[in-house]
């Protein structure tokens, strides 16, 4: 699937097979989250591969949005080091956004929660220290989201967007 249709197709799937991921699938998915452009191409943004079913369902208590990881049959928890550089959250969501468009090639469904919360900085904390406490992941790192993985159990119908005419602007505003 080229990268176009990828994105008109992708979707938030919250209900998933009980299918597992094969493997080779898995590596393809880090490997484009590892791939994704980074701010001076530093390594700002690090990946934790879930699969363990009892993790997933330990992991969606993260927030109150993320019931759905129960569900998944794998996550990415994406990280990253603001004291390494200051594109930290960019870069993390740009990988993010890779691995969710790999995803969606490969036939996979994806769902992303939010863990850090710029708004609200004491349940950015809340949630952070939670997903930090269950995996073992350093202070220093920001949790950023965890992308929930799975087969689609429905296939959703077409997304209703606002008109392109809307958004897009050429030359000026």
């Amino acid at each position: 699937m080229d990268v176009l249709s990828a994105i008109e197709k992708r979707r938030e799937i919250t209900h998933f097979k009980p299918d597992p991921i094969p493997s080779e699938l898995l590596d393809k998915l880090m490997r484009a989250a590892y791939l994704a452009p980074s701010g001076n191409n530093l390594p700002s943004r690090e990946f934790i591969l879930v699969t363990d079913r009892k993790t997933l369902r330990t992991l969606a208590a993260t927030t109150p949005y993320m019931k759905w990881l129960e569900q998944s049959a794998a996550a990415v928890v994406i990280v990253s080091d603001p004291q390494l550089s200051k594109y930290w959250l960019q870069d993390a969501s740009i990988a993010g956004g890779f691995l969710w468009l790999t995803a969606v090639s490969l036939g996979l469904g994806a769902a992303w929660g939010a863990v850090y919360h710029s708004e609200d900085p004491q349940e950015s904390e809340r949630r952070e220290c939670y997903a930090r406490s269950q995996l073992s992941i350093p202070d220093h790192l920001r949790v950023v989201a965890i992308i929930g993985l799975g087969w689609p159990a429905a296939e959703p119908g077409p997304k209703q967007m606002y008109p392109l005419e809307r958004v897009v602007h050429r030359e000026r505003y």
